[in-house]
């Protein structure tokens, strides 16, 4: 393995901190959690509630650094491919700031994606740029066994965002367990949703896990449209 320190490319939602969490299990010298903010929709990043990530952050016991929308004056691309790439710039920079300040330099990045060949070849070519790895426990693993390892693991997970045929709004601030993922397989069956919402048929913020010191606790309200919606944060603490 290369030598210097890790950065987790984190957003406080299920995959990233799956991703975290696995290269931890592994011995992975993680030094920084790394949350993009990006303005409206983005091809390349989770969206909602990224302010939550710095309660995660705390709670983990990782330093985070946040990289903010003014970042992204540069990403005004409107073709998708083009705004993939614009996004990850204030991405790279940000990287190439924080070696300078990592213990032997970066050896490499944590990600979070599962089936997505559009993030994930973008992030192994600004790898190939930096001189880093990528550790990327998730990818081509079997949905469902990736669901159930992270309820196995102790993980708990609160679904933020839905926009899916077949999820309405009981879904909004529930919480992904078994039997959740028992539907979003039957789901996936009836309307093809991916059963981790690897398509942004929904989002999520975890809550809890075995890699965090301390739960968060979240006060919510609804927001519906129709046929999607979020959760509003109205408080969100760190919990004993």
């Amino acid at each position: 393995m290369t030598d210097g320190q890790w950065v987790s490319l984190f957003s406080g939602g299920k995959d990233s901190s799956w991703a975290l969490y696995r290269a931890l299990e592994e011995g992975l010298d993680v030094a920084r959690l790394v949350t993009v903010h990006p303005e409206g929709d983005s091809y390349m990043y989770h969206v909602p509630a990224t302010r939550l990530a710095s309660l995660a952050a705390e709670s983990i016991g990782i330093p985070l650094v946040d990289v903010e929308p003014e970042d992204f004056e540069a990403a005004a691309a409107t073709e998708s491919g083009a705004q993939g790439d614009a996004e990850l710039e204030p991405l790279e920079a940000a990287l190439r700031e924080l070696s300078d300040d990592l213990d032997g330099g970066l050896a490499g990045v944590t990600a979070g994606a599962v089936e997505s060949e559009y993030q994930t070849s973008r992030i192994e070519a600004m790898a190939d740029r930096l001189g880093c790895e990528v550790f990327a426990p998730l990818w081509q693993r079997d949905p469902r066994e990736l669901g159930e390892a992270m309820l196995d693991a102790g993980f708990e997970i609160a679904i933020l965002q839905v926009a899916a045929y077949g999820l309405d709004e009981s879904w909004l601030g529930r919480t992904l367990d078994r039997d959740a993922l028992d539907e979003l397989a039957e789901l996936n069956d009836e309307y093809g949703v991916h059963v981790l919402g690897e398509g942004g048929e929904f989002e999520t913020f975890v809550t809890d896990g075995p890699h965090m010191s301390r739960p968060i606790e979240l006060a919510y309200e609804t927001v519906w449209n129709g046929d999607r919606g979020h959760i509003e944060v109205t408080d969100a603490r760190l919990g004993e």
